[in-house]
């Protein structure tokens, strides 16, 4: 390929984007008619006085935070290097990463690591099996040598893998460019590393699965009304699902006969915490049953966009 064709390496960084331009007001007082008709009240923490409003800006992480989420989540990814013969070749490796986000990989197989040869590592994470976010990082392996990080490395290893791991086959890739994907059918959107080393991933990423699962299967009711109440759509609705949850909000796929789309809803506060998740989840469904039932009027901008994604 000639140098001046178009591809996604020649591609410029382009600045972060948002889906949404809307933000649902923070839940105030509960109605004097639902006080009559003895509704129990639910306090959440997340509107805590302590917890940061979401900005209109920032309803969902940026696809630096979303990165390093992946990448703290995975176990393993393939590194693809060009081989001595000139073939191109990817292995699967286990991971680990250091401080800020760079992965270093055990490689066991023999010729695989090339120090300072350009290399590139590509992980993924499927989330509740409905979307898989992935992204691929450039850059070059290298040899750690130093004492201190060697320690650190191994001992993340230990806590990740629950074995040790034999620091003559860690080896680091630096992170130059970073290649972020939503889900397979999505275009790409590269990721400025100074971004992608100073950002945080998200603090819900442990537990954010099991949270999912547990209010698709026991709060089934709860999730459709807060998409009805919350969404503003036409869809003829045969199925609602959440399938992901962060500090910012809630990502539902809507199934309908038109196909299966995505919609974002935003928090009104950010949450920290699996117990801010579930009192922020508890408010919206109290909110949304007492809108359902007219015995309060929405206290919040309805969300209008969904994506089609299948």
């Amino acid at each position: 390929m000639s140098s001046s064709s178009p591809s996604l390496l020649s591609s410029r960084l382009p600045s972060p984007g948002t889906l949404f331009t809307k933000k649902p007001a923070s839940l105030r007082s509960v109605s004097s008619a639902t006080a009559r008709h003895g509704v129990r009240v639910v306090v959440a923490a997340a509107s805590a006085a302590a917890a940061a409003p979401v900005s209109a800006a920032r309803v969902r992480p940026s696809a630096a935070e979303v990165a390093r989420t992946v990448v703290e989540l995975a176990a393993s990814g393939t590194l693809s290097v060009v081989g001595p013969d000139g073939w191109p070749l990817g292995v699967g490796a286990r991971f680990v990463t250091d401080a800020a986000g760079a992965p270093a990989l055990c490689l066991a197989a023999a010729g695989v690591a090339a120090p300072d040869a350009p290399s590139s590592f590509h992980v993924e994470f499927q989330q509740s099996g409905a979307r898989t976010p992935q992204c691929t990082m450039l850059g070059a392996l290298s040899k750690p040598s130093d004492e201190s990080v060697l320690k650190k490395l191994s001992t993340r290893w230990q806590k990740k893998f629950g074995e040790e791991i034999d620091q003559d086959l860690l080896y680091l890739i630096s992170v130059d460019r970073i290649l972020h994907m939503e889900d397979f059918n999505e275009d790409g959107m590269w990721v400025v590393p100074s971004e992608y080393t100073s950002a945080e991933p998200d603090p819900l990423r442990n537990f954010a699965e099991n949270i999912v699962e547990e209010f698709n299967s026991k709060n089934a009711e709860d999730v459709h009304r807060i998409y009805s109440i919350y969404v503003e759509s036409d869809l003829q609705v045969a199925d609602v699902k959440m399938i992901w949850v962060d500090r910012l909000g809630f990502d539902f796929h809507v199934h309908s006969g038109e196909g299966v789309f995505a919609v974002r809803i935003p928090f009104s506060r950010e949450v920290s915490d699996e117990k801010g998740v579930k009192s922020s989840f508890n408010m919206m469904s109290h909110h949304a049953w007492e809108v359902e039932k007219s015995y309060a009027s929405p206290e919040f901008e309805k969300v209008q966009f969904l994506k089609k994604v299948r």
